[in-house]
């Protein structure tokens, strides 16, 4: 049936159904949303994780395609009667459900219903192609609740075969459990592997995040690189005591002693440039009452590079910081989770049909590197990648107030359908 799709001069006539993908949006919003904050809270492996999940199973299944869940909780949609054989490539694009703790509706479920929107509409036009088109919706991939962010695009790329010790959320119950309300099983993690050369090419479109598009003007970006990420959670272990009866001196106060690592980590960037970002985004006092000393203090921290030499650097000059903090404050720190991922750059012939798209839809682009991870990132061990951008409004994102335009959602998708019809029916890679 491809003919049928092109008109004269190869340009596209099939298209997405805009109203539908922007009701997807407005009802996965509703899930985990917050009445007063206007928030989303949808942490990974959460009870709103789970209903999110069967929202899109359910959205998938009414539209005649087959969605399933592998070991690692992920949900893979496919096409009816595709994927016994597997004697074909596939054609991967996605993102995640989940979300940080009160955060916006489109980072990660908008790329997760484009890429279901458009696998719909090839599936229905009967388009053949030499790739098979899949969805998937990754699982964890923010690590709100659950400290192993990117878990279902790792355990794809076969980083997560073997675990050191069972993972735990931050409150120390373990994931086992909650993978196996999603569907998943710890036990069978291997299973979830995608061996390589199965996966022609992955797509991720995805809201911005930030202001550059906004500012220019453009209405698509075409991502050139993917900055690299390292997360350590630290515990930071003092001596709890009364906060009027413990003299100042010969205090052991984790607080304190996590205040200086919070600033030191500001230090790396701000002051040193060792690093583009570093960031403390969480942190937990114990017992965290106000005339208490506090005893054990559980941060995070987040340093973010698009070179990964720099980025390693900046970890070294943190860990000798955290030894001098640890001799000053009388205090224990340790490392007890780490999580890393590489910079990565996106397949130059992706990124030139990703242009080549948006320009047959007369839509203004430019190239600009991601500031966020992204499943991406990883699926690069097994795949070429490409990223697509929208405008995000303000050029926030993380917090209720996340948006993007209508119009600039659809236009997206639009790219990515174009996009993906070129690389599944051969003619880029």
């Amino acid at each position: 049936m491809s003919d049928q799709l092109l008109e004269r001069g190869g340009q596209l006539t099939l298209d997405i159904d805009p109203d539908r993908l922007l009701r997807r949006v407005a009802d996965l919003a509703r899930i985990g949303a917050d009445p007063v904050t206007g928030g989303i809270t949808r942490e990974g492996f959460s009870t709103a994780d789970r209903e999110a999940r069967a929202y899109l199973m359910a959205q998938a299944r009414a539209a005649g395609l087959a969605p399933s869940v592998d070991a690692a909780g992920n949900i893979v949609v496919r096409a009816p009667g595709c994927g016994e054989a597997g004697d074909r490539q596939v054609l991967m694009m996605g993102s995640h459900l989940d979300t940080v703790v009160n955060g916006g509706r489109l980072d990660g479920a908008y790329g997760v219903l484009a890429a279901l929107e458009v696998l719909q509409t090839l599936a229905h036009a009967g388009l053949d192609t030499v790739c098979e088109p899949v969805a998937v919706a990754f699982a964890n991939e923010e690590g709100a609740l659950f400290p192993q962010p990117f878990w279902g695009s790792m355990a794809v790329a076969g980083r997560l075969a073997s675990l050191p010790r069972e993972p735990t959320d931050h409150h120390g119950r373990p994931l086992r459990e909650a993978l196996q309300l999603a569907g998943g099983d710890l036990d069978a993690l291997g299973s979830a592997c995608w061996q390589a050369g199965s996966i022609a090419a992955y797509l991720e479109l995805h809201v911005e995040q930030g202001p550059v598009l906004e500012r220019s003007g453009s209405r698509i970006g075409v991502v050139e690189a993917i900055t690299g990420r390292t997360v350590l959670t630290l515990e930071v272990r003092g001596t709890a005591g009364h906060s009027g009866t413990s003299p100042m001196e010969g205090r052991s106060d984790a607080m304190a002693a996590a205040a200086r690592v919070v600033l030191a980590a500001e230090n790396l960037a701000a002051d040193r440039q060792l690093c583009r970002v570093a960031t403390v985004g969480r942190l937990d006092p114990h017992p965290n009452t106000p005339n208490t000393i506090a005893g054990t203090v559980r941060l995070t921290v987040d340093l973010r590079d698009t070179d990964v030499w720099r980025m390693a650097g900046a970890e070294q000059v943190l860990r000798r910081m955290l030894r001098q903090i640890e001799r000053s404050t009388g205090t224990e720190i340790e490392v007890v989770a780490e999580t890393r991922s590489d910079p990565v750059s996106a397949d130059l012939r992706l990124r030139a049909e990703i242009e080549r798209s948006a320009d047959g839809l007369g839509l203004a682009h430019e190239v600009l590197p991601s500031g966020a991870g992204h499943d991406a990132q990883v699926v690069a061990d097994l795949a070429p990648i490409g990223m697509i951008f929208v405008p995000s409004l303000g050029g926030i994102s993380h917090v209720p107030e996340e948006d993007s335009r209508p119009e600039d959602l659809v236009a997206g998708a639009r790219v990515l359908l174009r996009t993906a019809v070129r690389v599944a029916r051969g003619t880029v890679l």
